[in-house]
């Protein structure tokens, strides 16, 4: 193992594992291989906050600096919570999410399993129907005074199962479509899905 790629090891070990990509990269080893070359700065995790920079600077010798805060700012440890009146199961936030922390089927309510969630917020955005929220866990503790290594150790075994498992999938098959075919308009979908849902919770509700 090269001098690079040594450090990187070092650097990635000290790095929360939230794979929340607010650094700039799409997971936490990138962003320890970008540093380890010199393409990064150390202040780009707001996971792992103020603290996080210390220890990075630590180990690469760099100067310790303030957060960026075009990365976002230090918080406390949030998981994610689904508003299951209002999920329509599209699957699209299991999807997103990088511990496999969200479980459901298709058109089936989904639910988050806490103890896998590390607040990555990467399946907010992916909903459409805005129906999951953050709640905070830590209270008034933020960054590493939030975290702890066996967090860190077992956020970091999830995505790596996760990567596995998708190394692993089998893609699925497309089917060419034919060329007057008409396409299924994906908001229709999901406008559809939340009305028959509303239907339902108001058939329940008689």
């Amino acid at each position: 193992m090269d001098s690079d790629a040594l450090l990187a090891a070092r650097i990635q070990a000290a790095l929360p594992q939230t794979q929340c990509t607010r650094c700039g990269y799409p997971d936490c080893a990138s962003y320890a291989r970008a540093i380890a070359q010199g393409q990064a700065s150390i202040n780009q995790c707001p996971p792992g906050g103020a603290e996080g920079v210390v220890r990075l600077a630590a180990i690469t010798g760099q100067p310790v600096r303030p957060l960026n805060p075009a990365h976002g700012t230090e918080g406390p440890r949030t998981v994610a919570v689904i508003d299951e009146d209002w999920c329509i199961g599209c699957t699209l936030c299991a999807k997103a999410c990088p511990t496999d922390a969200i479980t459901g089927i298709h058109k089936r309510m989904h639910t988050i399993i806490e103890e896998h969630c590390t607040g990555c917020e990467l399946c907010v955005p992916a909903c459409p129907v805005d129906c999951i929220a953050m709640e905070n866990v830590s209270g008034d503790a933020t960054g590493w005074a939030a975290w702890s290594a066996p967090l860190q150790q077992h956020a970091r075994q999830r995505y790596e199962s996760h990567q596995a498992r998708l190394a692993l999938s089998i893609p699925e098959a497309v089917t060419p479509a034919l060329p007057d075919a008409p396409q299924a308009d994906p908001r229709k979908s999901t406008i559809a899905a939340v009305l028959a849902r509303a239907r339902e919770r108001s058939t329940q509700r008689l």
